[in-house]
């Protein structure tokens, strides 16, 4: 009995060893299949199919595997505006190219710089001679200046196009603090520091009100410029002054009145819009859905894109993305976590850079966080490496804290930037307490014992010591400004006090060098470092970290095809902006209960499409009831 004991346990644990093996190869292949990047399909002669159907960012976001179980709906894909350029770019110079298809009906927009930028790849395609023909249900604002730049617009029947120019309102909680006997203990320096006015007042102050209206006047006349140079026959006084005659004059027909206005040249469904490319490309043999037409889509051709890509060998510029709301962790990608950022630009002090260009897309954060990505960067000017910085749609507040270690900086007329201002928020609660008949009571040694205090109210002590910190840091960022762009500590405080410039602007007063986009700074800093054009690589930071979500998104989302899911007319249009309005205001009280320290944050610029953390990007694709419902009101 005794060998037989013996012999049954020696099974038991081969069995389990077994099962241990099998489980874990099961989790190595698991990980294999999810870290999958898009492999080169089949590229086939025909029509560059680009069906974005979703919106465009600096840095893609990983998908949260938790949250995408957690939730009913799925996560809204996104698209680096920097892979849509070389897709262009790349059709553009490929012969099995004849035609770009652009499918704008799931696209939901993007920051000016990025629409920009992808509009100049769209120039550029049909400078080679190749037509573009556009598509979508319904346009708005983002979507025209695309489809500005094709040969041919069409348009739903039962769609049309509404352009809304930028503006809006934004919640203001300052009554609703008062009924509710909530104090916000404001600390802030800068006359144009407006952060902190939906906690304080009931609306905006002039001087707010003055900063971000020469803000939308500069981004409204850039996307004027871009539209009408583009297609001059397009009428957008017609469209946005009498908006109700302009209808009229079609019998309210919005398709027939864009047709009128000049915003569309064809009208038709998106299967007679796939037959007139077949009649350029061919029919798509493999298909039998209507409308279909040869055609590669954006993830195959990117990936052989890239397989086709060669590499210069005698020099090596490094870029690193720093994109969203900066915190002090290790958020992101499409997060600016201050300890990842630091870590991924430390790792490349060994490297042997030969250059580093500063990639910023962020309306700045905790003032802790910013001046940790700073000092990475500035370890790397102290080891004699060439510095650029290169701002997207916004580089503001803390984005701007961490553009002062560049040697030069490079933005765009549509930037947004400056906000050079902090501020610290802390709710406290001493009166609400009060009215329910709590009360605090104790025993304190000195003014800041058990301070601040948020249940009964801050000391004079308290106050004090906060508003000083405050009012170090703006100090302290008065100094780097000054340091870095070579004027007097008094000078930047005219330039500063939290007022928000466009890029156009900026570049006057000498916050920024010139105009450029990214591959500009590539190459200057290239030229800094005495490397000649081609003759080096170009290295992501973090872009080779394996990604676990690569094909879900692909299985979920889709490569190509849009959603069918939502309305997409537009009426669905001004709906996902009101939903967005809604996520505004929680995002507002979720922000004043986080006090998360002293911010160098632009909420400004919240109130500007591309800047991450905007409502836009947070919200997705939510429903009214999914935010009642993070309100607790469902």
């Amino acid at each position: 009995m005794a060998f037989a004991g013996k012999v049954w346990r020696l099974l038991v644990g081969i069995k389990d060893a077994l099962a241990l093996v099998f489980l874990l190869l099961f989790f190595v292949a698991l990980f294999a299949v999810l870290s999958a990047r898009p492999n080169p399909g089949v590229v086939r002669e025909g029509a560059l199919l680009l069906d974005i159907n979703g919106s465009v960012v600096e840095e893609v976001a990983p998908i949260d595997l938790m949250q995408l179980v957690l939730s009913d709906t799925l996560p809204l894909r996104e698209y680096a505006a920097r892979d849509l350029i070389e897709a262009i770019d790349g059709a553009a110079a490929d012969e099995r190219v004849k035609v770009l298809a652009l499918d704008l009906t799931g696209f939901l927009g993007g920051g000016a710089v990025h629409l920009a930028e992808i509009a100049g790849a769209l120039d550029r395609f049909s400078a080679a001679g190749k037509p573009i023909y556009t598509y979508a249900y319904a346009y708005s604002d983002d979507g025209m200046l695309l489809a500005s730049h094709s040969d041919e617009i069409w348009v739903d029947p039962m769609g049309g196009v509404a352009i809304s120019g930028p503006g809006g309102e934004r919640p203001y909680f300052g009554d609703a603090l008062e009924r509710f006997n909530i104090t916000a203990n404001v600390y802030r320096v800068g006359t144009y520091k407006s952060a902190v006015e939906p906690y304080t007042q009931d609306s905006m102050s002039p001087e707010a009100r003055e900063n971000i209206s020469q803000i939308y006047t500069a981004l409204w006349q850039e996307w004027l410029a871009n539209v009408t140079s583009a297609r001059p026959q397009a009428d957008i006084d017609l469209v946005t002054g009498d908006v109700g005659g302009w209808l009229a004059a079609s019998s309210n027909d919005i398709a027939e009145a864009s047709l009128a206005a000049g915003l569309a040249d064809r009208i038709g469904s998106r299967e007679e819009w796939g037959e007139r490319i077949a009649t350029e490309v061919g029919e798509d043999e493999w298909s039998d859905q209507p409308g279909a037409f040869a055609s590669t889509g954006f993830d195959p051709w990117l990936a052989e894109v890239r397989r086709s890509r060669e590499f210069g060998t005698e020099g090596h510029i490094a870029v690193i993305t720093v994109d969203g709301e900066i915190s002090d962790g290790e958020a992101g990608p499409g997060s600016a976590g201050a300890a990842r950022i630091s870590r991924l630009l430390d790792d490349a002090l060994n490297d042997d850079l030969d250059g580093l260009v500063v990639r910023i897309n962020s309306p700045g954060g905790t003032v802790t966080g910013s001046e940790t990505i700073r000092r990475a960067i500035m370890r790397h000017r102290e080891a004699g490496t060439p510095v650029a910085v290169s701002m997207a749609n916004t580089a503001a507040s803390g984005g701007y804290w961490i553009a002062t270690p560049g040697e030069r900086i490079f933005a765009e007329p549509e930037t947004i930037t400056g906000s050079i201002g902090v501020f610290l928020i802390v709710p406290s609660f001493e009166e609400l307490l009060a009215e329910y008949g709590v009360a605090t009571d104790g025993v304190r040694t000195t003014g800041l014992s058990g301070q601040p205090n948020v249940l009964a109210g801050f000391t004079p002590e308290a106050d004090a010591v906060l508003q000083a910190s405050t009012s170090n840091f703006y100090s302290r960022f008065l100094a780097l400004v000054s340091q870095a762009r070579g004027i007097t500590p008094e000078r930047a405080d005219e330039l500063g006090q939290g007022r928000v410039w466009d890029g156009g602007a900026a570049r006057q007063l000498g916050l920024v060098d010139q105009f450029g986009d990214l591959p500009t700074a590539i190459a200057w800093t290239a030229e800094r470092a005495g490397l000649e054009a081609g003759s080096y690589e170009v290295d992501y930071l973090g872009s080779d970290i394996p990604s676990y979500d690569t094909l879900l998104a692909r299985l979920l989302m889709g490569n190509d095809e849009a959603s069918e899911e939502g309305a997409r007319d537009i009426a669905s249009i001004f709906a996902r902006r009101e939903v967005a309005r809604l996520g505004e205001a929680i995002s507002g009280i979720d922000r004043l209960m986080a006090v998360e320290g002293v911010q160098a944050r632009c909420l400004e610029c919240a109130l500007v499409p591309g800047s991450r953390g905007t409502i836009s990007n947070q919200v997705g694709n939510g429903t009214w009831l999914a935010l009642f419902s993070k309100l607790g009101l469902d």
